[in-house]
């Protein structure tokens, strides 16, 4: 009997045994999740928590959004942060979300459920999964949460039964935190809405005002087109006043009972479709002239004071669904704003009388406006024309004889004053006034009264010295359109004069040059190179880039200085990609001219970097220094030694926002440098027919590059060899092939980081 006790003992004691571990841990996540103070705080926590404790690689909480039907998890960034999201249905998450109970997969790639795309994205190489419904207490099902790779053994029972408890240990939290989120996302929304009912109660300019409102009311809806449509009561029609992504005002116009906006505005009733080509009252062909794919719709009637419909608003393609009733509520209580904003400026206009409207008009200009009566005496001056003149006070120009103004040097004026009797006159000229020389445009508009007869003379002048300097200057350096921007910033003389900041900077340099050189001599090699450069620098151009300058037959390029833009690493990469897209159309033609092909390759780093105009009194340049510049320089020429094309730094990596097919290709100490620095491959140019099977070739390679950073030369050399096998022209594939090579003849010294230093520049 007493030995039946001892075999009973021995039996429990590991089932205490896991009763502890499971209320330790249940205890852990329940005292660490106490100490959060935000959602992403609390996720970041769950998942330190269960990966550890399961003795896991990696893990995820995906939480569920009932409005999209999609599973999202967030990535911090910096001070950035974005969100990853999946169909709720797609995946070994989405199955596990919908089936409402756990998984364990011991190998993910003979599951059917497991998305491989994310492993080629990612460069991850997922193994194990063990996933399991994050519920509450209640049973109520939120989300999802998910762990990789376990490190030592396989996923078991057990393990899942740890996660599952944990999970439901820490979804009150979690859930308080949704709720506490929602309610600050709600919060800000209503200050928001405060901020813009303000405005319209203060605002009497009514196309900056609407402007505004519009814009708010995309933001909030979260929506990617909005338009305020204004009824013309003279005409009967339908047209825009304000609307994002519309060219110009007042670009559209139709018939007031046509189209889902004439509908909401004769019915004075709104509209919500979820789908807008299942609709037979939506017109399609304005996304046929426009080019946009119009997906959902929400229309709502502007009505006044009286109850008349004065209006439509209407907001287009809610993002991640259709528009819902809280959607139609907001939109509401902006358009009962808007026209309230409208009535307030209609009444403004109607108080004011011709003649303050016109003096306001004139006060407001930049430009110079003088009134002459017929005898050459001036009649009135605006606030321009006094500071153009130089004249302290007003009273001191009028009634005074113009040709007091315009003596000597500026007497040319007057002979065309004297010659102004029934056409307009517009002059490009100079004028010097108290010794300083002024760039102006000139117009001389006669006034003629009822019966044609002679009043006076109307003259303009616009003083455009500053911005022909600037423009002069700028014109060398960057597109006009560039130069054009800068100029409406007003901040131009700052820019030029020297700035720190960060910026992508862009080398590409052309490959075999001499060769070039020897077979097109001289003649042909300079029609090359300038119907190559005409090409390239729109492509750089075209996404906001500076042209820096020509090095020979290399280019060096600037993105984010001197107008920065938030994508600045972005606009780099995709004008690189379109430079190679560009660059084989280009050789198509010569081929099929018989001429020979030309090749290039380019290098980008995001880095800090120092921009202004540099050099001697004698010349100098806009340009751009420091290290980033030069790092760039160092990746460019690097293409060769991989095969490459395009080669950008793990600093440009991490900075794009988008998503594009690249690949570790090393990670190096470059000559000058004492930190290593890791160099990506992108690869989105490329086509079937120039890299076969580019996807399974990606992930191939990250795993035999993971491989040869581990150290396991022989698992890389497989690996390598099998990239060969999809592209036996993969030059990348086939230099770690020799690295490894080499390494297995001679071993690393101490501990292998898989650096490699670079010998050349």
């Amino acid at each position: 009997m007493q030995d039946k006790d001892q075999n009973t003992e021995k039996k429990s004691h590991p089932k205490s045994k896991r009763t502890a571990r499971f209320s330790d841990m249940l205890l852990q996540v329940t005292t660490d999740l106490a100490k959060t103070k935000s959602l992403d705080e609390a996720l970041e926590t769950l998942v330190k928590i269960t990966t550890s404790t399961i003795g896991a690689e990696r893990g995820t909480i995906f939480l569920n959004d009932a409005a999209t039907g999609e599973l999202y998890s967030r990535i911090a960034q910096g001070s950035f942060r974005r969100e990853i999201r999946i169909l709720n249905t797609k995946g070994v998450a989405g199955w596990v979300f919908t089936q409402n109970k756990g998984a364990i997969i011991h190998d993910a790639y003979k599951d059917d459920r497991f998305n491989k795309a994310v492993d080629v994205r990612t460069g991850f190489r997922t193994k194990s999964i063990l996933c399991a419904p994050l519920r509450t207490v209640s049973g109520e099902e939120i989300g999802v949460s998910q762990i990789l790779n376990k490190i030592d053994g396989e996923f078991e029972q057990d393990d899942l039964d740890l996660l599952e408890a944990m999970t439901e240990q820490a979804a009150i939290a979690i859930q308080g935190n949704i709720i506490v989120e929602q309610i600050e996302a709600a919060r800000k929304q209503e200050l928001e809405f405060l901020d813009v009912v303000s405005q319209v109660s203060s605002e009497l300019e009514l196309t900056p005002l609407l402007q505004k409102i519009i814009t708010t009311i995309s933001t909030m809806l979260d929506c990617e087109r909005a338009t305020l449509f204004i009824n013309d009561e003279k005409t009967n029609e339908l047209y825009t006043e304000v609307g994002e992504g519309l060219d110009e005002k007042s670009v559209i116009k139709f018939p007031n009972h046509l189209g889902i906006a004439g509908t909401v505005f004769t019915s004075a009733k709104p509209v919500n479709i979820p789908h807008a080509y299942a609709d037979l009252r939506f017109n399609p062909s304005f996304d046929k002239q426009t080019g946009f794919f119009t997906r959902s719709i929400l229309c709502m009637p502007v009505l006044n004071k009286e109850g008349k419909t004065i209006g439509v608003s209407q907001v287009l393609n809610k993002r991640g669904g259709a528009f819902n009733s809280e959607d139609e509520k907001r939109l509401g209580a902006f358009t009962s704003q808007i026209s309230m904003g409208i009535e307030n400026a209609k009444l403004f206009d109607d108080v004011q009388n011709q003649k303050n409207y016109s003096e306001s008009i004139l006060s407001s200009m930049h430009d110079a406006v003088l009134t002459l009566d017929e005898h050459g005496v001036i009649k009135t001056c605006n606030s321009a024309g006094l500071r153009i003149l130089k004249v302290p006070i007003l009273s001191e120009i009028l009634e005074k004889p113009v040709k007091e103004f315009f003596e000597g040097p500026n007497d040319w004026l007057l002979k065309k004053l004297e010659l102004v009797e029934e056409q307009e006159e517009f002059l490009d000229a100079e004028l010097s006034i108290e010794g300083e020389k002024l760039s102006v445009n000139i117009s001389l508009m006669p006034l003629l009264g009822q019966k044609n007869e002679n009043l006076g003379t109307m003259l303009m002048i616009e003083d455009i010295s500053s911005e022909k300097r600037m423009k002069s200057t700028m014109s060398r350096y960057m597109d006009p359109e560039l130069a054009d921007q800068l100029m409406a910033a007003g901040d131009g003389d700052d820019i030029m004069g020297g700035k720190q900041s960060v910026g992508t900077v862009l080398f590409s340099d052309v490959r075999s040059f001499t060769t070039i050189t020897e077979e097109l001599g001289a003649q042909g090699t300079v029609k090359l190179l300038n119907d190559y450069f005409t090409i390239m620098v729109d492509c750089i151009t075209d996404e906001g880039g500076m042209l820096d300058k020509f090095i020979g037959d290399a280019m060096m390029c600037i993105f984010g200085t001197p107008v920065a833009h938030d994508d600045d690493p972005d606009r780099a990469v995709r004008a690189a990609i379109r430079m190679m897209t560009d660059l084989n159309v280009f050789n198509d033609k010569r081929a099929s001219e018989g001429k020979m092909p030309i090749d290039h390759g380019m290098g980008i780093n995001t880095d800090s970097i120092v921009s202004g105009n540099i050099g001697s009194p004698k010349r100098m340049d806009y340009t751009v220094i420091g290290d980033g510049v030069n790092l760039a320089a160092r990746i460019e020429s690097a293409c060769k030694q991989y095969g490459a094309h395009i080669l950008i730094s793990e600093y440009t990596h991490k900075a794009v926002k988008a998503t594009y097919r690249t690949r570790p290709v090393d990670y190096v100490i470059v000559k000058g440098k004492t930190e290593p620095v890791g160099i990506y491959e992108v690869l989105d140019f490329h086509n079937e027919n120039s890299y076969p099977n580019l996807v399974d070739a990606l992930g191939i390679f990250n795993d035999g590059y993971r491989s040869w950073n581990e150290g396991k030369w022989d698992q890389a050399i497989k690996l390598f060899k099998n990239v060969q096998k999809i592209n036996p022209q993969d030059k990348a594939a086939q230099l770690y092939l020799d690295r490894c090579d080499h390494m297995k003849k001679n071993p690393p010294k101490g501990d292998w980081d898989g650096v490699w230093v670079m010998t050349s520049k």
